[in-house]
């Protein structure tokens, strides 16, 4: 199947229009609430939790580019946005091979071998989910002191994975995920230049991202000084996502995580916000944020196919350089 993904146009499309059409579910299996969450809110945090997501991608986009680029292949940023964000549709798509499996064609579309794409996007997500578990790991046990007792691990994590971003743990893991899917092994190791230049704009993505959660939760209480909250929160929630692959992108399941992290830091710091409240407060929050990440994989999703389109062919003598990998 994958290898036909290479070859077939109509392949490629209807994967597309698969993924679109569970993009659509996710986005209307709720509606209904969605739409109740949305009149709760004024226009200008509705627009700032939005702008905000979409800013924090293109932080994330150019932290995949300067690890690509690392690896060897200095992809234009409008490519790079097409690889990514159009490859990331997949993820809507029961299985998280899709897409890696759309990105590695994307990325071999524009001269960048498969296994380069494959192991520039396996370090990014290991670089974004130690920045998410490190972010959680400051914030909610002083923010949500009742979950302290069920978060103190997320500390235990982040030397793991800091072991794992070591060039030779990581040279060596990702030699292995490449032998088992049968892939040329990589042929350098990531400079540290690029990685902490990974690191950064990751970081600076989930500080940004933090703000739409801390701009609902300020609209709808009032108190504007629930930022860390909001921000680990949706930390913690997209890493219990992320974990669970089997669920479409994650739907449902970051919903709960983020709920159960609001719930408890409201509960001790709500401004005299009482339970019934409080659970409303949870639920709007956790419906927007579904609302504006669906919306910008979609927006990315078309302006990198916009921008891809604009980009030129690689040579034939790189794509034919490239044919066999």
């Amino acid at each position: 199947m994958l290898r036909r993904l290479r070859t077939s146009r109509l392949l490629r499309v209807l994967l597309a229009l698969v993924a679109i059409g569970f993009l659509g579910y996710g986005l209307t299996r709720n509606w209904d609430d969605t739409r109740r969450a949305l009149a709760e809110l004024s226009w200008w945090s509705v627009a700032g939790a939005w702008a905000s997501v979409m800013a924090g991608a293109g932080c994330m986009l150019v932290a995949w580019q300067r690890v690509v680029a690392g690896l060897g292949s200095p992809l234009p940023l409008r490519v790079a946005a097409r690889v990514l964000f159009v490859g990331q549709l997949g993820k809507y798509v029961p299985g998280s091979v899709w897409a890696y499996a759309a990105m590695m064609e994307l990325g071999r579309d524009h001269g960048c071998p498969p296994r380069r794409t494959f192991s520039a996007t396996s370090l990014a997500l290991l670089v974004s989910l130690g920045c998410a578990v490190g972010l959680a790991a400051a914030t909610l046990p002083f923010t949500a002191r009742s979950m302290a007792g069920r978060t103190w691990y997320l500390v235990l994590v982040i030397p793991v994975i800091a072991v794992c971003l070591h060039p030779r743990v990581l040279t060596w893991g990702l030699n292995l995920a490449l032998r088992i899917a049968r892939r040329e092994p990589v042929e350098r190791v990531l400079p540290g230049r690029a990685l902490l230049a990974a690191l950064g704009w990751t970081l600076l993505g989930w500080l940004v991202y933090g703000l739409h959660a801390w701009l609902v939760l300020g609209d709808l209480t009032g108190d504007f000084s629930l930022y860390a909250l909001g921000a680990g929160a949706y930390a913690a929630a997209w890493a219990t996502g992320l974990l669970i692959a089997v669920v479409p992108a994650g739907v449902g399941v970051r919903e709960a995580a983020m709920a159960a992290a609001l719930m408890s830091g409201l509960s001790q710091d709500a401004g005299g916000l009482g339970a019934v409240e409080t659970v409303a407060v949870v639920s709007v929050v956790a419906l927007v944020s579904r609302l504006a990440f669906t919306l910008t994989d979609l927006a990315w999703a078309g302006i990198g196919w916009l921008l891809g389109r604009r980009a030129q062919a690689p040579a034939e003598t790189s794509a034919s350089a490239y044919a066999a990998q």
